[in-house]
């Protein structure tokens, strides 16, 4: 029997939901028939399921395409890092799990920390609306921040320009480093990615339901679990409590 807020949270029976494609640690493949494979997709499976509906995927290329649409009665639910630019429809439950995001500098940089790196004639290269660049477009003010679209052009813009620092998701710098010679990652982040889920504003109890579901996943070891199943351990982490996040 399906759940008493289905109809609010699923109301065409099936739970559509808008998954990231563009991150490697939350969507790690896809299955025979094509859907995404992963932590995010595995956890919309596992609310569907509490709902007592089908799930449906909807790939996005990045999360910027899912803000974009969250106007439009396109999806249910969506999976991407909470960020309050990306706030204006939806409502985000606290974070699943997050992600380290810091610099790549040259290996002769003066820069030891993040905070250094946010001065006067300093140029930051970015994934263009990744949430880190969210953060970085509130938060830098010395230092100039020059966007590009995908991380395959943002690490051409950084190469090419001879740029001072590259930011981005630690564990996909580690993955990259070695494409980058003479190159390091500073020791600590600017800020953490915080995964989270969202839905449409106005559905007030089924959002409650939401975020209850997300506290107990993250309480009952079903999100390190499926961080373990998907081989991405080490790379992300359970986010705490929601009165801690």
């Amino acid at each position: 029997m399906p759940h008493q807020l289905a109809d609010e949270m699923a109301p065409t029976g099936t739970l559509r939901v808008a998954i990231n494609m563009r991150n490697p640690l939350l969507v790690t493949g896809r299955s025979e028939s094509g859907d995404p494979q992963g932590l995010a997709p595995s956890m919309a499976a596992a609310f569907a399921e509490r709902l007592g509906v089908p799930v449906q995927y909807l790939p996005y290329a990045g999360p910027g395409e899912i803000a974009d649409s969250s106007a439009e009665d396109l999806w249910d639910v969506g999976m991407i890092g909470a960020d309050p630019e990306r706030g204006t429809h939806v409502n985000f439950t606290s974070p699943y799990c997050e992600i380290e995001a810091t610099y790549m500098v040259p290996e002769d940089s003066s820069f030891v920390s993040c905070a250094e790196v946010d001065k006067e004639g300093v140029r930051i290269a970015v994934c263009a609306r990744a949430a880190y660049d969210l953060w970085l477009e509130r938060n830098i003010v010395q230092a100039t921040v020059q966007r590009a679209e995908g991380h395959e052009a943002t690490y051409q813009l950084y190469t090419s320009e001879k740029f001072e620092a590259l930011a981005g998701l630690r564990s996909k710098f580690s993955e990259d480093i070695t494409r980058f010679p003479g190159h390091r990652l500073l020791p600590d982040k600017f800020m953490a990615v915080q995964q989270a889920a969202c839905t449409k504003k106005g559905r007030k109890q089924g959002f409650e339901f939401l975020s209850e579901f997300i506290e107990e996943a993250k309480s009952s070891g079903l999100v390190q679990k499926l961080i373990d199943e998907f081989g991405v351990t080490g790379k992300l982490t359970v986010a705490g409590p929601a009165s801690d996040s």
